[in-house]
């Protein structure tokens, strides 16, 4: 049976623009239609900068009617709309003020897929969210259906004035340009691993497929001790990322995951991972509100001043410098001089840049 394929990239004209979205549509497009839908033929449906909600709505509707497995490729930015405070999917024309005529709802797309059959359709998300939007979705994750596969990341608003690169998309279909799909999980993990690879730690990433039984800690600690380092990760990503489905990024069960992957990381002596993961951890913590000398707070912050004093490549010590003083500054943890240190040290490595 033919596969299908939606392919959505949106974002606002003009200064609301958080992302490239449509940047990425060249490279989606140069994987054949096949290996884009896991099937053997596939029809590939292309919405590039959509001006109306009711537009993709159609598309969208069709593709779900669509008797075999759909894939849906969404990459843009989502925003609020101030009445409702539901998700949306900012289009072409969307404004802030605008967001409930002019963007697509979130919920439509749990809706128009909710009847087909389980395990059919899967979506694979680049999405960048605002400000405000970032902290909603704290507390309530982007729902996409209880039947459907999802995989991607949400990302937290760039620099100021900055557009951002949907460089996870870019990633998955670079990876898929080879002509050989991988499982979805797998796929995903590898464009995980090139986007933390190249230092793009923000964000949140998206795995919906339950993780696998049995008592996790136990397999992650016999890979460990059989040095299957990216094996034992691996496990505790998708650990984390249905935490992070189930229950939000800065719920205590994901930030669990993310603190056994710093570790790791530490174990499999890659200490800029584990620093990076750890100042990411202690920036959650602080960002739900928690005391800066709550033990687990305390805790993160001396671990990644710990594992950044063991980073050898100067550059990348250099990078994540400021973050750690930054953090030392509102975290001064219980060892007198800690902030103190980090300064020195920093000073020592921008001397050598």
């Amino acid at each position: 049976m033919p596969g299908t394929v939606l392919l959505l990239a949106a974002s606002p004209v003009g200064k609301g623009c958080l992302v490239d979205a449509a940047s990425v549509l060249p490279v989606l497009a140069a994987v054949p239609p096949a290996v884009l839908a896991g099937a053997d033929t596939a029809n590939v449906v292309e919405l590039a900068d959509p001006l109306e909600p009711q537009a993709v709505l159609t598309r969208l509707r069709a593709a779900a009617a669509a008797p075999g497995p759909l894939t849906v490729f969404v990459t843009g930015q989502l925003q609020l709309d101030r009445r409702q405070r539901l998700p949306h999917l900012a289009l072409a024309r969307t404004t802030p003020a605008t967001v409930r005529y002019t963007a697509f709802p979130w919920h439509w797309f749990r809706e128009e897929l909710r009847l087909r059959a389980p395990g059919a359709t899967t979506l694979v998300l680049d999405l960048h969210a605002d400000a405000e939007t970032w902290e909603h979705l704290r507390t309530a994750p982007l729902d996409c259906g209880p039947n459907n596969a999802v995989y991607g990341r949400i990302a937290p608003p760039p620099g100021r004035r900055a557009v951002a690169a949907p460089t996870y998309m870019k990633a998955v279909a670079t990876i898929l340009r080879s002509g050989h799909r991988p499982a979805l999980e797998q796929l995903h993990l590898q464009a995980w691993g090139r986007l933390t690879g190249e230092g793009e730690s923000g964000g949140v990433a998206l795995a919906a497929h339950a993780p696998v039984t049995g008592d996790p800690h136990a397999s992650i600690t016999a890979a460990v001790q059989s040095g299957r380092h990216a094996e034992a990760d691996a496990l505790a990503a998708r650990w984390e990322q249905a935490a992070v489905l189930a229950q939000g990024p800065a719920s205590e069960n994901a930030l669990h995951w993310a603190e056994v992957r710093a570790d790791l990381a530490m174990f499999a002596g890659d200490a800029e991972r584990s620093c990076r993961t750890w100042l990411a951890v202690a920036g959650s913590r602080l960002a739900a509100g928690q005391a800066a000398d709550a033990p687990a707070v305390e805790a993160a912050v001396d671990r990644a001043h710990h594992q950044w004093g063991r980073i050898r490549d100067t550059a990348r010590a250099r990078e994540l410098g400021p973050a750690l003083a930054e953090l030392r500054g509102r975290v001064p943890g219980r060892r007198e001089g800690a902030l103190g240190h980090v300064q020195r040290q920093l000073h020592q490595l921008q001397a050598q840049g």
